[in-house]
């Protein structure tokens, strides 16, 4: 079956044409090249300044939290549920200099007769661990509360957003400005970080739809028709072989495959803050790769070649998910992070110091390509699977 067409089925997209056609009308803001929509300062009116305000959710992933709580009773997925809402906000602003006083407001839709309060008050005490953490970096977020609403007429099981604001100096802000000669440093999305835990499998919060179901064994949709929206043709509901408790090992580790698709999606903040204290005046951009894996730069790159010729490895969480989805290598490129999920475009002298900083946290980074001038916007990909270009 066509990726295209199975994604379709499963009512998600790899791409978001119809929503990107439905904004494409929409002011872009101060700076339109920038990662995040940057408004005028709204609140004290001051034109040194600017506003930024942003909105994301931990999407699909917080079915698969629901399916392994559900067998396990393992109350602590939820928490790394929390960090991906946040992270897809917060690393989201970062890319743009963005790296205090932030402002965080949650909003929580909840089955209440499937997900039960000690749920909500995990995702409520891990949002204050994790700003926790933040802070002891020198990252301040502040957070405002937010709204829990009980909506089972519309959500099956659970849906976490947060939605962030912060007033920062216009001269700050860096909007992408990505040049021919650039080399493009990665930082590695697997691994674990001097500031994690445990180790992280490398997934963020895109893709979680398609690897649940490609993943996962038929066995679930009958024990949890919850977990899946009930317009999905059978076919392509829970079409893997795999347990959530079944395990693998990597690095010495046993990890359950539940746990590796759960991994937090990674915060880069402590690494960012020291590059734009260290390199502002080096950066011609950041890109986040989350929405469009390794082609999200291309809607950041106008008469550009970007060229990805020294990829990490692929991680094992990314090797299960092609074996299990049989999802042609193109595609798992277009629609995952694949290993890194943060590239920083500069002048090549300044790339080791990206590294020395990443690695100084505990974060594998390199040289993953660079860029050249260009007729048509192009982003080429050389893997061991093949070479694909995406126009």
């Amino acid at each position: 079956m066509p990726e295209e067409y199975k994604y379709n089925l499963r009512g998600v997209s790899a791409t978001k044409d119809e929503v990107h056609a439905a904004i494409q009308h929409l002011d872009k803001g101060l700076f339109p090249n920038a990662f995040c929509k940057i408004l005028p300062d709204i609140v004290a009116g001051d034109s040194a300044y600017c506003n930024i305000m942003h909105a994301d959710t931990a999407g699909t992933k917080t079915n698969l939290a629901y399916l392994y709580w559900r067998e396990t009773g393992d109350l602590s997925v939820w928490a790394g549920i929390a960090q991906d809402a946040m992270v897809m906000n917060l690393d989201d602003m970062a890319c743009v200099g963005c790296v205090e006083r932030i402002v965080l407001s949650s909003t929580i839709g909840r089955n209440k007769n499937l997900i039960p309060g000690e749920v909500i008050s995990t995702i409520i005490r891990a949002t204050t661990d994790f700003l926790d953490l933040l802070q002891g970096f020198g990252i301040d977020v502040t957070l405002a509360g937010g709204e829990t609403a009980d909506v089972g007429d519309i959500v099956r099981t659970l849906d976490v957003g947060y939605t962030a604001f912060a007033r920062m100096r216009r001269a700050e802000v860096l909007e992408n400005h990505i040049q021919p000669g650039d080399v493009i440093v990665g930082l590695a999305s697997f691994g674990q970080a001097t500031y994690e835990n445990t180790y992280n499998g490398g997934m963020g919060s895109n893709g979680l739809t398609s690897a649940r179901h490609d993943v996962l064994s038929k066995t679930y949709a009958a024990q949890y028709p919850e977990s899946y929206d009930p317009n999905v043709p059978a076919e392509v509901v829970y079409t893997g072989s795999r347990q959530l408790t079944e395990t693998i090992e990597i690095n010495g580790q046993t990890i359950p495959i539940g746990k590796l698709l759960l991994s937090p999606t990674r915060t880069y903040l402590p690494i960012i803050k020291q590059l734009f204290a260290e390199l502002q005046g080096q950066l011609h951009g950041l890109i986040h790769c989350t929405g469009g894996g390794q082609t999200k730069v291309q809607k950041f790159a106008p008469g550009l070649r970007i060229i990805k010729n020294n990829l990490f490895a692929v991680p094992p969480l990314f090797s299960l998910i092609q074996a299990e989805s049989g999802t042609n290598w193109r595609e798992m490129y277009q629609v995952f992070n694949m290993g890194h999920r943060l590239e920083v475009y500069l002048p090549e002298e300044g790339a080791q110091r990206v590294i020395d900083i990443a690695r100084s946290f505990g974060v594998e980074a390199q040289i993953v390509g660079r860029v050249e001038a260009a007729e048509q916007t192009a982003v080429q990909i050389v893997t061991p699977f093949g070479n694909f270009e995406y126009v």
